[in-house]
């Protein structure tokens, strides 16, 4: 290469970098001008460009799109909002009405972010392949998720299939591949105990707990129970209309819970008047969340003594809005409150007998403890 031809790529390069700097300094100036106002969808068709330019693979322009939705709403910091494309929320109202194929787990976002596991279905793929609760669910089928709604419809599928899930069990990481199977949940479970107490569980709260609690409440009265255990341990949640049926069983008329917007407007669930005259005892764990905190809040705040170990701090309410396209929006938009307006969201319910199961013996501590308080 000659002298001359050397140093007129040295002054084009120079002339290039010099108008990248002199164009830099001029955007610098624009955005920081007092009437500047950034425009994301420029920048959306900025970053576009660079993937046009640049990306190695192919790509679906559709999950483009779905993905800035998703990634808009995750934005909030809030592990209860989300958005859900058209199947995932199909999926996703699919599993209220307890009938789905899956594996039979429960999870929820713990305060470390992580997806843990709240209650296993007895019977289900997850309990025959030992997933407790407490396991925290680090991927499906090696991908990883930062919403639990989004995850749980992962999870979910065509009866038959396998799925693999990458947990953490007591701190060390396995894979458990599972098949899929028909989860019919049945919520509410009853027996009676020494001594004429009855004992009553539910596991979860969908469109048919009110009834079947009601039910089993009946046939507990009929083998003429002194006594009540209510089991809510790892109880996720779920419908809290449901929830209010149940809790109208043990309440006069009168407050359930408030819930309150980001105004600090209240509106009550309300029960009618009518109980059971049945002693009760409650019990609550770290795996009772949500609808199952309300019932024990409002319980609890009524006199009643609920035993075991703080329950786990869900008590935001999500209202799901569906869009044109068949998609959907959840939105966290107001938080319950008991009956003596006790926050629940992240502080839990503490029992009124706090008392530990220890899973080293075969008793059921919190159990007798709660029989205990009915002799």
């Amino acid at each position: 290469m000659s002298i001359r031809k050397k140093t007129f790529i040295f002054w084009l390069c120079a002339a290039f970098f010099a108008g990248l700097i002199i164009m830099g300094a001029i955007c610098a100036t624009i955005m920081n001008s007092p009437g500047y106002k950034f425009n994301s969808d420029d920048k959306l068709m900025e970053i576009k460009g660079y993937i046009d330019q640049y990306y190695l693979n192919d790509y679906d322009e559709k999950d483009l799109e779905e993905g800035v939705y998703e990634g808009y709403v995750a934005g909030l910091g809030d592990p209860y909002s989300a958005y859900m494309d058209k199947e995932t929320y199909e999926s996703w109202m699919v599993s209220a009405t307890g009938n789905y194929s899956g594996v039979g787990i429960t999870f929820s976002e713990n305060d470390s972010g992580s997806f843990e596991v709240v209650s296993v279905n007895p019977d289900s793929p997850a309990e025959k392949a030992g997933i407790e609760a407490g396991d925290l669910i680090l991927m499906v089928d090696g991908k990883t998720y930062t919403d639990s709604d989004v995850m749980a419809s992962a999870i979910r599928g065509k009866k038959g299939t396998d799925v693999t899930l990458t947990m953490s069990h007591e701190g060390k990481e396995k894979e458990v591949k599972l098949t899929r199977d028909d989860i019919i949940m049945k919520s509410v479970d009853w027996k009676m105990l020494d001594d004429g107490i009855g004992y009553i569980e539910i596991n979860s709260f969908i469109d048919t707990t009110g009834k079947d609690f009601s039910d089993a409440l009946d046939k507990v009265e009929a083998e003429g129970a002194r006594g009540l255990v209510l089991d809510l341990r790892n109880n996720g949640g779920g419908l809290v209309d449901e929830c209010v049926d149940v809790a109208d069983e043990f309440l006069d008329e009168g407050v359930v819970c408030y819930v309150e917007d980001k105004d600090g407007q209240t509106e009550t669930y309300d029960a009618k008047d009518g109980k059971t005259k049945i002693p009760t005892v409650v019990l609550i764990n770290d795996g009772s969340a949500s609808a199952s905190e309300i019932l024990a809040g409002a319980l609890k705040d009524n006199g009643f003594e609920l035993v075991g170990t703080k329950s786990f701090g869900k008590g935001v309410i999500q209202q799901t809005i569906e869009m044109g396209d068949g998609s959907a929006l959840k939105l966290t938009i107001m938080q319950y409150l008991s009956p003596d307006k006790h926050v629940i969201h992240k502080k839990g319910i503490k029992p009124t007998v706090e008392i530990e199961d220890d899973e080293k013996t075969e008793e059921d501590e919190q159990l007798e403890k709660a029989e205990e308080l009915l002799k």
